[in-house]
């Protein structure tokens, strides 16, 4: 297994991933994302989890998400440390006394710090279109951009059903 290889799933979703899936989970994956402006991202360090509030964009295909973050942060920190990451997005906000109608959604993968230079502008330019207040952030030499490559998503509905999605597999 490949530093990029994510340990297996269950051995239930697992199968799952291997079958026919439902067409309509990539739609639904898409329509959150596209919904909420703002996830949890979940890194790691020294044994400990932690969760940090970030604004995002995806791209199209949702094989790929960007953020940016100040260099100077235990979240620039941990990245630096360690690549693997989760992004966690959910409607919970729509739905607040009713938790059987929230979805949401996990896309795990690895973070990828972005050097300035043509890639750099075009996730930047995808993250300030759907963030416009963050252009003078995103910009600022104290602050990074970084791309998540996805490796797979976790779309979980009435509190407990979960369909597993792999960008490279759906096209």
């Amino acid at each position: 297994m490949s530093k990029y290889d994510e340990p297996p799933l269950e051995r239930e979703l697992d199968t799952q991933m291997q079958g026919v899936q439902d067409p309509t989970v990539r739609e639904r994956i898409s329509r959150l994302l596209n919904e909420q402006p703002l996830a949890v991202l979940c890194t790691q360090g020294g044994g400990q989890p932690y969760g940090s509030l970030v604004a995002y964009a995806v791209s199209q295909d949702l094989k790929a998400a960007t953020f940016a973050t100040p260099v100077a942060t235990r979240k620039f920190r941990l990245l630096s440390e360690c690549d693997c990451v989760a992004l966690v997005v959910d409607s919970r906000a729509k739905f607040p006394h009713d938790m059987t109608k929230v979805e949401a959604v996990t896309a795990t993968g690895q973070a990828v710090q972005l050097d300035p230079g043509s890639e750099f502008d075009w996730w930047a330019e995808l993250l300030t279109t759907r963030h416009p207040r963050l252009k003078s952030f995103v910009a600022d030499p104290s602050s990074a951009l970084f791309r998540i490559d996805i490796t797979r998503y976790l779309y979980v509905t009435r509190f407990q059903e979960v369909h597993p999605w792999i960008p490279e597999s759906n096209g």
